[in-house]
């Protein structure tokens, strides 16, 4: 960042300027942490295939990371990673630590998908919430519980949606869509878990509304949560918004489902990521077609584990960076 020298008339200004006057609010980063795994309640040995599925690919299912709560408020209720902005630090700087420090990854695919300060959002005051969304390979990394949480869990994601209502006029429109969110998981992949938790199944579930309203075509968006079980502060609400812009990205056939893969995969890997993203199934044929540009065959096959061996691909650089 450039420099900035201030003149004597500014620091006369400042030295009389009383930022006390303004009620400030804390920060805060929260992290919508996905990947694309087996489903809850798998372990190694039992996804590998019988006979009768020889060659079909082990069951997957979008992942997000979550975190049980220690302490009030919201105690024993799952949350976002995440946490409140240092003294100079960046929010960008906040929400890299804080996916460090649960997950152990660096350089995950990172950015921001909302604001989030509506009034009353968390009971200790007013917070402002920056939420990113940030996408890894889940089996290649360590999940710990933080100081405010005595427990990490990878959830399954169940997400779907319906329009209630849609009003149409000459330069404006008012749309609503409903949202069911379930989580679940079990202990596979859970850490920190007591003893007496040991085998336990967890199901979380919320109801988002979503309102679209656009006046002379520009949009603005509104969300509430109609029911919440499970789900600390908005978070519910958060996940939701990460969810539909993860999947906004992938049906524009963008390059961000990359980041859910290892660093090098079959094509059919990377096609049942899009699938389990979006919800629906892909002709193969045009899938490798609009891929064709962002991979780069390699020399190496998979084997093993039923499969007829299959090329291993990895990223075009040059595709991703132009």
């Amino acid at each position: 960042m450039q420099s900035y020298t201030i003149n004597e008339a500014e620091k006369e200004f400042l030295k009389n300027y009383d930022i006390t006057r303004y009620d400030r609010p804390s920060v805060a980063a929260d992290i919508a942490i996905f990947s694309v795994m087996a489903r809850a309640g798998l372990t190694g040995r039992e996804q590998v295939q019988d006979k009768e599925n020889y060659r079909k690919m082990p069951e997957q299912k979008l992942k997000i990371l979550l975190i049980r709560r220690a302490s009030y408020p919201y105690k024993d209720c799952f949350s976002l990673p995440g946490g409140f902005c240092r003294k100079n630090e960046d929010i960008y700087e906040t929400a890299r630590r804080e996916l460090y420090e649960e997950t152990y990854v660096e350089n995950a695919y990172l950015n921001p998908c909302g604001i989030f300060g509506e009034a009353g959002r968390d009971p200790r005051g007013w917070v402002i919430s920056h939420a990113f969304l940030a996408l890894i390979d889940g089996e290649q990394c360590r999940i710990k519980a933080g100081s405010d949480a005595w427990e990490a869990r990878w959830f399954d994601v169940t997400f779907s949606g319906e329009e209630i209502k849609k009003e149409v006029k000459e330069d404006d429109a008012f749309l609503e869509h409903k949202y069911v969110l379930t989580l679940e998981s079990s202990d596979i992949f859970a850490t920190n878990l007591p003893d007496r938790r040991e085998g336990e199944a967890i199901v979380l579930s919320a109801v988002i509304k979503e309102q679209k309203e656009f006046k002379n075509y520009h949009e603005t968006l509104r969300y509430e949560v109609l029911e919440n079980d499970g789900f600390a502060f908005d978070h519910a609400k958060i996940i939701t918004c990460a969810l539909l812009s993860l999947r906004r990205q992938a049906q524009m056939g963008g390059p961000i489902v990359f980041d859910l893969m290892s660093k090098r995969f079959t094509l059919a890997q990377l096609q049942n990521a899009y699938e389990i993203i979006l919800g629906r199934k892909l002709l193969t044929a045009n899938f490798r077609r609009k891929m064709a540009d962002f991979v780069v065959e390699t020399d190496e096959m998979i084997t093993g584990a039923g499969h007829r061996p299959a090329k291993l691909f990895q990223r075009n650089i040059e595709a991703f960076y132009r």
